[in-house]
């Protein structure tokens, strides 16, 4: 069994560039839900950053955001240097944000393992997820022609969530299994995830992956070669005068495609391997979502704020008003209530946010939006 030091140079980053509609009416365009405080008194940002530290210099992470969020990040992570924080002119989807951060890292550390992250998720077995941040980053610093995704051991059939199929075992490493890549299933039905849970052979896909600047950028030139040159000739004018001006107007040419789609889709099965681990990971998309994660058991409320719940069970009382919030009798019920919107909806309804979302967005209420 091969040992690892925990002293390893890699670099990480972050991506808080979404808006997050599925968490409104506390996640908005202007505020998206990884600034908001909605746990711990501290931002999930915030939070995705302290699980980085002390391992990370802090001139190693780097944050990929919209440049409209520049500001608030520089706020809540003083010591991120400004230069770090990527901002991106407009929204292209996550093909173009990862090839232009790929790029710019590969400018000084080509060679060097990156890992991608992302600022709305929580995590409760932290001391883990170092481990395998310093497992994933020693492999990949190995075998610099590999994809290291990272998966979570799987706690139930989760629909709403990519799985990713292991093949056979590769290598252990302390106490961590290394797998070969077979296949994955971005939100297969109820009774697909409930096949995959039982079969011990998929788990669950949190979107993050170790991999060098290098390969990355040689995967763009294969498969998204227009792409390709747009990046390399943004990464020649970084840190310069005219970088700015060229950023504003060669990225909104960008094709609006997922990274999944330009390189995952399209990368040979034998690149990629998987390294999986029980890290206590939850993605929290949606109000449901950080229920789930809060909960200690499926009859516990999860509430914040000034509340009172009689003969309640399983809900989430969300309250970020000075008012109190009373509720009697209520069972799988999400109640929400900001400053200037009031939230209140059964779990099952959860979906329709979005389209709520998309429907004010057309009206008189498209401020709250």
């Amino acid at each position: 069994m091969a040992e690892v030091s925990k002293e390893i140079k890699m670099k990480a980053v972050i991506f808080a560039g979404g808006v997050g509609t599925r968490m409104w009416p506390l996640s908005r365009e202007n505020s998206p839900k990884q600034f908001e405080k909605i746990t711990n008194n501290k931002s999930t940002l915030q939070l995705t950053v302290d699980r980085l530290r002390p391992e990370f210099n802090w001139q190693d992470i780097y944050i990929s955001t919209g440049a409209k969020y520049r500001k608030i990040i520089e706020a809540q992570l003083p010591n991120i240097p400004s230069r770090n924080i990527i901002g991106e002119p407009e929204m292209r989807d996550v093909a173009g944000a990862v090839g232009y951060v790929s790029a710019i890292i590969a400018k000084t550390s080509p060679n060097e393992p990156f890992v991608i992250l992302w600022s709305d998720h929580l995590m409760n077995k932290v001391e883990v997820f170092k481990e395998v941040l310093q497992v994933g980053g020693k492999f990949i610093n190995n075998h610099q022609d590999k994809f290291l995704f990272i998966g979570q051991k799987p706690r139930f059939a989760n629909q709403n969530l990519g799985w990713i199929e292991l093949g056979p075992s590769l290598t252990k490493i302390n106490s961590l299994q290394i797998y070969k890549f077979r296949s994955w299933k971005y939100r297969p039905n109820i009774q697909l995830a409930r096949q995959f849970f039982k079969s011990n052979r998929y788990v669950w896909n949190p979107g993050y992956w170790i991999v060098t600047p290098q390969f990355v950028l040689e995967q763009y030139r294969r498969f998204m070669p227009e792409m390709y040159q747009k990046i390399i000739k943004l990464a020649k004018s970084y840190g310069s005068p005219v970088h700015e001006q060229e950023l504003k107007k060669i990225y909104p040419t960008f094709e609006k495609i997922s990274f999944d789609d330009a390189i995952l889709e399209k990368l040979e099965p034998d690149k990629a391997l998987v390294l999986s681990a029980d890290f206590g990971w939850s993605d929290i998309g949606t109000w449901q979502a950080l229920k789930e994660a809060l909960q200690k058991s499926k009859k516990d409320n999860v509430v914040k704020g000034e509340t009172y719940l009689y003969n309640c069970e399983d809900n989430l009382v969300y309250n970020d008003a000075d008012k109190l919030i009373a509720g009697i009798d209520l069972t799988g019920m999400i109640v929400v209530n900001t400053k200037d919107v009031l939230l209140v909806c059964s779990q099952e309804s959860m979906p329709n946010v979005k389209e709520v979302v998309n429907q004010l967005k057309k009206g008189k209420y498209k401020k709250l939006t």
